[in-house]
Order: structure tokens, then sequence, then C-alpha cells
């Protein structure tokens, strides 16, 4: 999968497992925060996105809160991150 794809694929994973109603896939911007001012998400959101991801790609989190916030704060770092980790 390449970058594009997996981005696409992200922003599909975060309409779906989040049942966002008012939002498709095109709405949400690559660079875009998915955290407060940006897409609005929260912390229930974080763990069930983080555990759709990982359903999805085959990919372990860091325990490190701290990684795992550069990690999920946009569509962007997610994609980045699944591609340096992915089996």
């Amino acid at each position: 999968m390449n970058r594009e794809e997996i981005e696409q694929t992200l922003k599909e994973i975060i309409v779906s497992s989040l049942e966002l109603e008012d939002v498709s896939p095109a709405d949400i911007e690559t660079d875009a925060p998915l955290f407060g001012e940006g897409l609005g998400l929260d912390s229930i959101d974080a763990l069930e996105l983080g555990m759709a991801i990982k359903k999805k790609f085959g990919i372990a989190f860091s325990k490190n809160p701290a990684e795992n916030k550069q990690t999920f704060r946009s569509v962007k770092s997610l994609a980045e991150y699944i591609e340096r980790t992915a089996p």
C-alpha cells in the first residue's frame, strides 16, 4: 500500500469506526489535526480509532502517551507511523 492509499484507508476507518454521520472521508484533510480544533475527536475516539487501525494494519502503538499524541496528530502522521511499523 502506498502513502496515498494508507491515508485514504485511514480516513475511511475514521468515518466508519467512529460512526461520523456528517463527515465523509473526502471531508477529512490529511494535515488537519484530528483532536481539538481539527476534527474534534476526544480520548474515547482515540481508543476506538487505535483499535480499528491496529486490526486493519496489524500494528501496535507505543505505551508512551507523548509519542501517541504525535502519532495521532493527523491522518498524515498516522500514515507515516504505519509506513514505518507495519509488517
